[in-house]
């Protein structure tokens, strides 16, 4: 689960959770939406269901650009903290899976 987590214009779908795994669609409908302000507590698999960009805004006031390729997933340590952004003028999606174990 995701602490401090501020309200975003990005839609989650919580597709499975259970306890070892929670797996989350984020949906992105405009340029713009955000997930909102958080802190990923377990290491995370992010699947893109789309190529094209995310921007994510860091805590130190940073921004970074992420090119995703659509059905290629990274992984992620826990204590990310982040908003992500969709940087493209399309709807777009990504699969996030929470290792809980």
């Amino acid at each position: 689960m995701c602490t401090d987590t501020t309200d975003g214009s990005a839609r989650p779908s919580v597709f499975i959770d259970n306890d070892r795994v929670r797996v989350t669609e984020w949906r992105f409908l405009k340029e713009g939406d955000d997930t909102g302000w958080h802190t990923h507590e377990y290491d995370y698999v992010v699947i893109p269901m789309f190529t094209g960009i995310l921007k994510i805004e860091l805590p130190d006031g940073s921004k970074t650009t992420a090119e995703l390729n659509k059905g290629v997933p990274y992984f992620r340590d826990l204590g990310v903290r982040h908003n992500v952004i969709n940087g493209n003028k399309f709807e777009c999606a990504f699969v996030e899976v929470e290792l809980l174990e």
